[in-house]
């Protein structure tokens, strides 16, 4: 299935996405998590574009996405999710799937709620990738602790061992999705290194925003079908805090991902069929 990157202005800033299945009926959502882009999933969308248009967008200050002129201001979830909505409505998708990990999950939790969501009632179904409306405070320290101070390296080569290392939570990569991974996340410096595609003041939500990730009121007030994919390993969305979500608000449907820790890839097929076959009418 074919790939198309377009870019598009929003809210007078730059977005841009990848677009595959255009022309089909259905539209569905991939947003990615907190220092990653759009990009990371290639494979999900390229099956699910047999029957469904599948829009992945870069969040500001990732990616190909522009960089916030008001960081302190702007890498929030509010922002994410205003700019969220108005990217929708920008595209003409009345309704949709969304399809969220980490960071991209929580913006869901927060378009797709009651409790003021931009997009409640057009969001038809909820996938969170590893993200609850409760997340644990170490995960989040470890992950600011490596996206706030973004290595730089001479070589692509050492930013992939990098990325392998950091990553190795994702689960099964091949040698060649390791080699993509990096190839769709990196940026030279004016020093000529090589670096995260990504602005490292994006980590300034946690000072800024501090209970960004608490959101269980907004989950409670969901009423659509919800599907939680936690890995198994997962340090950010504890066993605990997955199996709460099955008894309250929504009632997600669970599906724990054996070697995988935060977060599931969505690269292989078993993964990919719990995200079609839940999605499917």
């Amino acid at each position: 299935m074919t790939i198309a990157s377009r870019y598009i202005t929003v809210l007078e800033r730059e977005l841009h996405y990848t677009e595959w299945g255009r022309g089909n009926d259905k539209t569905i959502v991939m947003w990615h998590g907190l220092a990653r882009t759009g990009r990371d999933f290639d494979d999900i969308a390229a099956a699910l574009a047999r029957r469904y248009r599948v829009i992945c967008p870069d969040t500001i200050g990732r990616g190909l996405s522009q960089w916030s002129p008001a960081p302190d201001a702007e890498y929030c979830l509010a922002f994410y999710a205003r700019l969220a909505a108005a990217f929708c409505d920008a595209l003409g998708i009345g309704r949709m799937h969304w399809v969220g990990t980490s960071m991209g999950g929580a913006i869901g939790i927060k378009l797709a709620s009651r409790k003021d969501g931009a997009l409640a009632g057009r969001i038809d179904k909820l996938v969170l990738n590893d993200n609850g409306p409760q997340l644990a405070g170490a995960a989040i320290e470890r992950i600011r602790s490596y996206a706030g101070n973004a290595a730089a390296f001479s070589r692509v080569s050492e930013l992939e061992a990098y990325f392998r290392r950091i990553y190795a939570p994702y689960g099964m990569l091949t040698e060649c999705e390791w080699i993509k991974l990096t190839e769709t996340s990196v940026r030279r410096l004016p020093d000529g290194r090589v670096t995260p595609h990504y602005d490292p003041n994006m980590v300034r939500q946690f000072i800024n925003f501090p209970h960004d990730y608490d959101l269980w009121p907004e989950y409670d007030a969901i009423d659509i079908p919800v599907l939680c994919l936690r890995g198994a390993d997962s340090d950010l969305l504890l066993a605990e805090t997955a199996q709460a979500m099955r008894e309250r608000g929504p009632r997600a449907r669970l599906a724990e991902i054996a070697g995988c820790g935060h977060a599931p890839a969505l690269n292989v097929p078993g993964q990919i069929g719990l995200v079609e076959e839940f999605l499917a009418p």
